[in-house]
């Protein structure tokens, strides 16, 4: 038997979608553009990082390559290897929508073909009457915000208040989402996550895919800062995916971060909680060495995505890709015979785009593992055809959507 271990570098788009005109992402490619910031000079930061875009081990599992294949053309400034090992390609989503949920269903083998439901982005963000509804079923005098918002300055404005008057700070973005903040201590954690519970139940009318618990801690709008305790609550995949596939014959699948999160806790055997992209590597290690014949480890590396891309935060996503990159070798020091890793990603979130929204854009697909043979598989037609290599990989029935490249 065989392991596989799936790693989604959150928001690591790389061009080139064939439908990006529609969302208003024509041009958008999140590694292309910080790599032509970085080889610029423009993502030069004082004691974080200079100088070109540097990526030596994702290169040599053939990243250049899977971004040429996605956009036409290599990432300004980054050496192209002679040699890569294992398989490269670059796939387009087929699922609607560019949020968290949609991608990572359909790495899973399972595609979302409805539309998710969306709070106005200008004036109030949520129905009167859907307010009304959460502060009579959760007790609450009221809630504050109601708008799209960044999480950050958000709890910044209404922190304080929130404090004095016991109502939670509620907003949302241009996700399928609804966002709860609330501080720890005052508050109460245990009071936010039922709160989300209350909330999860009552948008469901509205088809929101995500009720997204936002905690935080500190005393002034100077010392707030959200902790590691976020906890997100999705709605159910429309089907069965690989997770419950694997599950359901006997594999055990390690859910690392909030993958749990994203797929309702439906197929996960064992959760391992981190905050932070290195503390998600070290979990990631710690669960490898768990893992047995036929198991998965799923890990979602957040911090691209939320602290970086949402941010527009060029030089912080790319010193975020050089830290992940220089370690991928304590990866792979781990693999055993038989084993593959795959690292892709769920959707965009270029750093160099107007506004603050995710970017739809291809991902690459990088497989490798001892014994994989180096070979090109072009532009997927959908994320699907990831989940069902792994299924293929670890040797169960392959699902309704995509097929493996193996």
């Amino acid at each position: 038997m065989a392991r596989a271990f799936l790693f989604v570098l959150d928001s690591f788009g790389i061009g080139g979608a064939p439908d990006a005109e529609i969302y208003g992402d024509l041009g958008a490619n999140t590694l292309g553009h910080i790599a032509e910031f970085c080889a610029h000079g423009c993502a030069d930061r004082k004691g974080l990082r200079d100088g070109p875009l540097e990526l030596p081990n994702l290169s040599v599992f053939g990243l250049m390559h899977a971004a040429k294949a996605a956009t036409g053309q290599f990432p300004a400034g980054m050496p192209v290897p002679e040699k890569t090992y294992g398989i490269r390609g670059a796939a387009s989503e087929i699922s609607r929508g560019k949020d968290t949920p949609s991608g990572h269903w359909e790495i899973a083998g399972t595609p979302v073909m409805f539309d998710w439901g969306y709070f106005p982005a200008e004036g109030e963000a949520f129905p009167e009457k859907l307010v009304n509804r959460i502060c009579k079923a959760a007790d609450l005098p009221g809630i504050l915000g109601n708008c799209h918002a960044s999480g950050t300055e958000i709890i910044k404005q209404f922190g304080e208040e929130h404090i004095r008057t016991g109502k939670p700070i509620c907003y949302t973005s241009s996700d399928s989402v609804f966002q709860i903040a609330a501080h720890e201590t005052h508050f109460g954690l245990e009071r936010l996550l039922s709160l989300c519970e209350t909330v999860r139940k009552l948008v469901d009318d509205y088809k929101i895919g995500r009720v997204i618990a936002r905690p935080f801690i500190g005393e002034s709008a100077e010392t707030f800062e959200r902790t590691g305790n976020r906890r997100d609550y999705s709605v159910l995949p429309p089907e069965p995916t690989l997770l419950d596939r694997l599950k359901n014959t006997g594999r055990n699948v390690h859910a690392i971060g909030k993958i749990a999160d994203i797929f309702a806790h439906q197929g996960v055997s064992q959760l391992w909680k981190a905050s932070g992209n290195m503390a998600l590597f070290d979990a990631t290690l710690e669960a490898m060495d768990e893992a047995a014949d036929g198991d998965l480890v799923f890990t979602n590396f957040v911090d691209f995505d939320m602290l970086y891309g949402h941010r527009r935060d060029v030089a912080g996503y790319a010193a975020a890709l050089e830290e992940f990159d220089r370690r991928l070798p304590e990866i792979n020091r781990k693999l055993q015979r038989g084993d593959m890793v795959l690292i892709t990603a769920d959707h965009g979130c270029d750093p160099t785009w107007r506004g603050s929204d995710h970017t739809r854009e291809r991902v690459p697909v990088l497989a490798y593992g001892p014994g994989i043979k180096a070979r090109d598989v072009g532009v997927l037609p959908t994320y699907a055809d990831i989940g069902e290599t792994i299924a293929a990989h670890l040797g169960i029935e392959p699902g309704r959507h995509g097929r493996s490249f193996l």
